[in-house]
């Protein structure tokens, strides 16, 4: 099943910024659209201030390539547009190259649920650079929040010790596709089901929910709302009980729980949606165990996120349960990731590569060239560091890394350590080579992922920042094109292109 087929009947290839289109056109016009080129999606800094990422989107990223094609009404569109002199801005010839235009590229990917850290490459395309060109908008887009969502997710359930949490963001998510990609990311990064139907249908993901305020308050009394409840659904009785004084809505609830007991049934839980959780769920227990139901859920909602969750489980609240919405769906205190796709190689027809290098006065937002991969070392069943490397150049047992961000902090790994590389081939040629895992499977990988890895990296203040660095060929490598691009552009003898390649 193809997820973005089955949302969107037209073609998704104008799903697109303009200037990937007018690259197009010039590489066409320049005659390079088919240079073999190599580019690497990744991200620089960790999100939400923490120490790890959870890489997502994958699913999404495949089945958008698969159906990559410009149709004629997309060709017809672009026919239509003209530049400032209002002339058209695409000839007829460039029309009909993307008319035929099909992709072609390699695609390797790290897989959904894998824990992920900045400079590693999430996805990596290499084939005509006007293909890979093409992509870059759309790959970012899927990629960057459903990695941001997973990794908020995985916070949350983290904060919750293992307690389920229920994602319920669909009403403040961004729009519809918002909605439903971070119903499915929320879900790969750990969350138990969610409100959201149409991502339950799509994804095969439980789905969870029980009445709002508003079933209460059609009614003539509460306890007349919770009775009817219980004889609609008497096997999906959650009831809401703040309403109109909470503890009393709990006191209800019981009262109600002991008449479903009398016809077999049981009461699931209750849930407390506003006021000062700690405090309400505290006593709400103690109704509840009063009443005979010491094993129903309290489940808590109302603005949730991994520090206030953090907060209410140290002042003992005894929420089991806890439903996230807003905090969630919409990546609350951190909008976007911040992803990146730059161009790392390329080569014309029958040449050796020449690698390419983006220079910044910041060493963060300096390039690393290379057809780059992550070899993630284990001792004792954990993970203990990952060294990014470039496959032309291969690796030696026993190398060291080195920070990218700073070159003095280095690691050096030992000849016989266990190793894992991290991107594995998706496309061959445009082709899928990959089987692409399920929504539980991509759960189930990052919950064993993130029990490999120290707590330190998962706390959410001053997190520990696992090794993750250069390997030191590479890293010299790098740091040669930088001084040597640095060298032409002071002089002033090179063009640009001069000051930002090398050939092997």
């Amino acid at each position: 099943m193809s997820v973005l087929a089955d949302l969107y009947r037209p073609s998704l290839s104008l799903l697109t910024d303009f200037y990937q289109v007018t690259m197009a056109y010039g590489y066409w016009k320049a005659g390079i659209a088919d240079h073999e080129a190599v580019f690497h999606l990744f991200f620089r800094h960790n999100p939400f201030g923490g120490g790890y990422a959870i890489a997502a989107g994958l699913a999404y990223a495949i089945d958008y390539l698969k159906q990559f094609r410009f149709d004629e009404e997309d060709v017809a569109y672009l026919a239509t547009l003209r530049g400032d002199d209002g002339e058209r801005m695409f000839d007829e010839g460039f029309l009909g190259y993307l008319r035929s235009l099909r992709f072609t590229c390699d695609v390797d990917a790290v897989e959904e649920g894998t824990v992920v850290f900045p400079h590693e490459p999430l996805l990596r395309v290499r084939g005509p650079i006007i293909g890979c060109q093409l992509i870059e908008t759309p790959l970012l887009n899927m990629i960057n929040f459903q990695t941001l969502i997973a990794t908020k997710a995985a916070r949350i359930c983290y904060a919750t010790r293992g307690e389920p949490v229920l994602e319920f963001g669909l009403r403040r998510a961004q729009g519809i596709d918002g909605g439903i990609a971070a119903s499915r990311a929320a879900y790969v990064g750990g969350c138990a089901a969610t409100s959201n139907v149409l991502a339950g249908k799509l994804f095969d993901i439980p789905v969870r929910g029980t009445h709002a305020h508003s079933w209460v308050m059609a009614f003539d009394t509460e306890a007349e709302a919770l009775e009817a409840y219980a004889d609609a659904m008497p096997n999906n009785c959650v009831f809401l009980v703040d309403t109109f004084d909470t503890l009393e809505g709990v006191r209800r609830a019981a009262a109600v729980g002991r008449k479903l007991r009398e016809r077999g049934y049981e009461m699931t839980g209750i849930r407390l949606d506003s006021g000062d959780l700690a405090y309400l769920s505290i006593e709400a227990r103690k109704i509840l165990e009063e009443g005979g139901f010491p094993k129903v859920a309290i489940v808590g909602s109302n603005d949730l996120d991994e520090h206030l969750i953090e907060s209410l489980k140290q002042q003992g609240a005894t929420i089991g349960v806890w439903g996230v919405g807003t905090r969630l769906a919409t990546a609350y205190d951190q909008p976007a990731i911040g992803g990146v796709y730059k161009l790392a190689l390329i080569r014309r027809p029958g040449e050796a590569w020449q690698y390419k290098i983006k220079l910044s006065e910041q060493a963060i937002k300096i390039t690393t060239p290379g057809i780059l991969q992550v070899r993630r070392y284990t001792g004792d069943d954990a993970f203990v560091a990952d060294a990014i490397y470039d496959e032309n150049r291969g690796i030696e047992d026993g190398c060291t890394i080195i920070d990218p961000a700073d070159m003095t902090r280095r690691k050096h790994l030992l000849p016989d350590a266990a190793y894992t590389d991290l991107l594995v081939p998706v496309f061959r040629g445009g082709r899928l080579a990959y089987e692409k895992p399920s929504v539980h499977a991509a759960q189930a990988r990052a919950r064993d992922q993130l029990s490999r890895f120290h707590a330190g990296i998962k706390r959410f203040e001053n997190p520990h920042q696992y090794p993750v660095g250069l390997e030191k060929g590479l890293h010299d490598l790098k740091t040669k094109l930088v001084l040597e691009a640095r060298r032409l552009v002071q002089r002033g003898s090179a063009t640009s292109d001069e000051g930002d390649q090398r050939r092997l």
